[in-house]
């Protein structure tokens, strides 16, 4: 993948999903494209056309901060929009960096997970947690999280990734009540990996596998969803649980590595879904907790 077609693609979407309407612009006679033209967005951004074209088509070393903000002001982007468009417009030691990034998604680098972050995970015996490392790795999880949606330790280590989760394993569509939600969350989540690191080789192989391997991922990833939060609600059909989960899920910085946190699900106290869970931690000791790369170290 080229960062520049990705910064063109992802202009280009963002302003066919507008039209004149949505941003105060009057429509005369008939119009052949969709969404916005390019002249109305360099007019919406007071910026010249020129600027514009220069920044859609990749050239982005050509323009301003101030342009890109403006465009986009103009393009109504979101929080997390707005970081992925900055991500493709300042690719900075990007390459430099391309080697380092993929020694750490695939393990090679230093560390692994610190015992103390596995017995907090531990310590969490009602409520399903596990640490989420770079391009979304399971690198430790606690028992009730793999009672609750998966046996991680039986998913070989190359594929034990939240987008293989969702797109690969089919259990995955009867878990999670709304699978599409689920989903462009997941493709949202991965492309904004992306475009933090677009020369990141194990990344850009992780979706091109998924790409050739699944047609929702491949038309997800198309629709250029962009989401940054560390927040949400979901709903999971638990078979372990014997009913359907409402849960809320948190993320947290725990490690040194801010491309890793830890994502726990929790339930309202007292309710169905709190008792379901307790109920299911009771239950037994649960499948076991390897981590995915590099081994527990100790502190």
């Amino acid at each position: 993948m080229d960062s520049k077609i990705a910064l063109r693609d992802f202009l280009v979407s963002r302003r066919t999903r507008l039209s004149p309407a949505d941003v105060g612009l009057p429509v005369h006679g008939p119009r052949r494209v969709s969404g916005l033209r390019r002249e109305e967005v360099a007019a919406l951004a007071a910026v010249s056309v020129d600027h514009y074209i220069r920044l859609e088509r990749g050239n982005a070393s050509l323009v301003s901060d101030a342009v890109i903000d403006a465009v986009a002001d103009a393009l109504r982007l979101t929080v997390g929009e707005r970081r992925y468009l900055l991500s493709l417009a300042r690719p900075a030691g990007a390459q430099r960096d391309a080697q380092r990034d993929t020694a750490r998604s695939t393990g090679g680098g230093e560390g692994g997970v610190r015992q103390s972050v596995q017995w907090f995970l531990d310590s969490l015996r009602d409520t399903p947690a596990y640490l989420i490392g770079r391009n979304g790795a399971f690198l430790a999880w606690n028992a009730l999280a793999a009672k609750v949606f998966t046996d991680f330790s039986v998913i070989p280590p190359h594929r034990r990734f939240i987008g293989w989760l969702i797109f690969g394993e089919p259990g995955a569509r009867l878990l999670y009540v709304d699978w599409e939600h689920k989903a462009r969350e997941t493709v949202a989540y991965l492309r904004m990996e992306w475009g933090k690191r677009p020369h990141d080789a194990e990344l850009g192989r992780q979706i091109h596998e998924l790409s050739e391997a699944s047609d929702d991922f491949r038309r997800l990833w198309s629709a250029q969803f962009v989401l940054d939060t560390t927040h949400a609600t979901c709903g999971l059909d638990s078979p372990a649980a014997g009913r359907t989960l409402e849960l809320s899920w948190e993320t947290f910085q725990m490690t040194d590595d801010p491309d890793e946190f830890v994502v726990v699900y929790t339930a309202e106290k007292d309710s169905p879904s709190a008792v379901a869970l307790r109920r299911l931690a009771d239950a037994g000791e649960g499948a076991s907790r390897p981590v995915a790369h590099g081994g527990l170290v100790p502190d």
